[in-house]
């Protein structure tokens, strides 16, 4: 079994996955605050 070495692997997808998911978070976060303001103008 080969030794393991720090910082050799290849995490391109890994990244990659992680970015859309911290975009995507962010999007549904934005547009979940907006349809909530929406909800409260109209109900107001």
């Amino acid at each position: 079994m080969s030794e393991h070495k720090h910082g050799e692997m290849n995490i391109f997808v890994q990244e990659k996955t992680f970015e859309g998911f911290i975009k995507f978070m962010t999007r549904s976060a934005i547009v979940i605050v907006l349809l909530l303001l929406f909800i409260a103008l109209v109900n107001a």
